[in-house]
């Protein structure tokens, strides 16, 4: 079993009881930790179990690579709570802490100054840093080997085929895209096999990605606007957004796993010790997915759940479909699931966010689809891009039409939230501009605890 803290820089059983009341200034605050596995830290979970409230906000990080980090998103989210919700509310507040990683040239808006000042002063750079090297091997541990000739060929990037095709086997190994499995023996590089990214050429791919970087605004390295003259070297670029595809695979799988088999499972036992206990899920980016899979754990008829808030939602835009429109005969991964929420589940999305807009669909993409990579298709876009789609019924609301006429009191709906999620550099945008008040009232709306 993967130390859930490790990724956050302290032990699940040491770190996670001592870092629950602090770090944030709204309380009464715990934090609920989970491993890879989604085994959740059973001092942690015991002190969810306390907290006294009638309320309960439940908010699950996306992609982070200390628990510091998490820790001030968590503070930095909820501080507008109390001062929006009615006199009868009594919150509590959860922030799930599970095992990602962001690398440091992912800037959070406001929360990384210095980071963003050494970027800039340094100059366009395919290397790993010693910060984002050190969360890599928290993220997979065990693989230090791997990691270092990962990083020394993205430092020195090599005029050579052999290197990139060394680089890209390593990448793959990382992400554990050959593992056996019966969807994958079944369907091999299909629709449930290995993604395309990992299963083409490696020059091509990072040639395509490095586009992809420029498109972003991001420096791809030494050649942004690559022509096909352009030698091995300017590929490198290319290859460091390979090796980030790679853990947006192992993250997006993972947050499943701690959805369905980690939170679930704490939230159908919450309910059964406190029935009168109302709980509202927020998540953000691979977040939302961990809170949003948490419902397939959720028995049919459960009316503890109240509320489902979604912030730039790093999975399917078609998750909640009953059928798929590129393929009929199937629905969404979580399709229906939606009703085990006795009020809306809140998608709120951005233009803004590039993740979304062009590198969540570069990573979502499978093995068949003849156009490039960087040709946009439907069927890979993200919630948190676009909103809910292919759902009859589901309204599509401005935040400003939201925030003035309220939202619907069940079933998804989507909200434009572009006019406030807008800040961010390249690679990712806006992905993390999610710290507004408007978006705690949209959760507070969502929720029924207004004023």
């Amino acid at each position: 079993m993967t130390d859930s803290g490790a990724a956050f820089g302290t032990g699940a059983r040491t770190g996670a009881t001592t870092a629950t009341t602090t770090g944030v200034g709204v309380g009464p605050y715990r934090e609920l930790t989970f491993d890879a596995q989604g085994d959740v830290d059973p001092a942690t979970r015991a002190a969810v179990a306390r907290i006294e409230a009638t309320d309960l906000l439940v908010f699950a990080h996306g992609w982070n690579s200390d628990r510091t980090t998490a820790t001030r998103l968590f503070d930095r989210f909820f501080a507008p709570f109390p001062g929006l919700v009615g006199t009868g509310v009594r919150l509590g507040y959860v922030g799930v802490v599970w095992p990602s990683i962001r690398f440091s040239d992912e800037p959070i808006p406001d929360f990384d100054p210095r980071a963003a000042a050494a970027d800039t002063a340094t100059g366009p750079d395919t290397g790993l840093d010693t910060g984002t090297r050190r969360a890599l091997g928290a993220f997979w541990p065990g693989r230090e080997a791997e990691l270092d000739r990962v990083a020394e060929l993205l430092d020195a990037r090599p005029e050579s085929e052999a290197a990139l095709a060394e680089f890209g086997a390593l990448v793959r190994e990382l992400a554990n895209v050959d593992r056996p499995g019966p969807a994958a023996a079944a369907d091999p590089g299909g629709a449930r096999g290995v993604p395309a990214l990992f299963a083409r050429d490696v020059r091509a791919v990072c040639r395509e990605l490095a586009d992809a970087l420029a498109a972003s605004g991001a420096d791809a390295g030494d050649a942004p606007g690559l022509a096909p003259g352009d030698g091995l070297r300017a590929l490198w670029g290319g290859a460091k957004e390979l090796l980030r595809q790679a853990t947006y695979y192992e993250m997006k799988n993972r947050a499943g796993v701690v959805g369905e088999h980690g939170l679930g499972p704490v939230l159908a036992d919450l309910a059964g010790r406190r029935p009168a206990l109302r709980v509202h899920l927020i998540g953000h980016s691979f977040g939302a997915r961990v809170v949003s899979f948490s419902l397939r754990a959720v028995p049919d008829g459960a009316r503890q759940l109240k509320s489902l808030t979604l912030l730039q939602g790093a999975f399917s835009h078609y998750a909640f479909s009953d059928r798929l429109p590129h393929d009929p005969h199937r629905g969404g991964a979580l399709r229906g699931l939606q009703r085990r929420v006795d009020g809306p589940v809140v998608a709120c999305h951005s233009s803004h966010d590039s993740a979304l807009g062009l590198f969540y669909p570069l990573a979502s993409r499978m093995a068949g689809d003849s156009a490039g990579l960087l040709g946009f298709d439907e069927r890979w876009g993200a919630v948190g891009h676009d909103g809910v789609q292919a759902l009859p019924g589901a309204p599509r609301l401005s935040l400003e039409a939201a925030l003035r006429d309220g939202l619907p009191t069940a079933g998804c709906v989507s909200v434009d939230a572009g006019s406030v999620v807008r800040r961010g550099g390249p690679p990712s945008g806006a992905h993390s501009d999610i710290c507004h008040e408007e978006l705690a009232r949209i959760v507070v709306g969502a929720g029924r605890m207004g004023r």
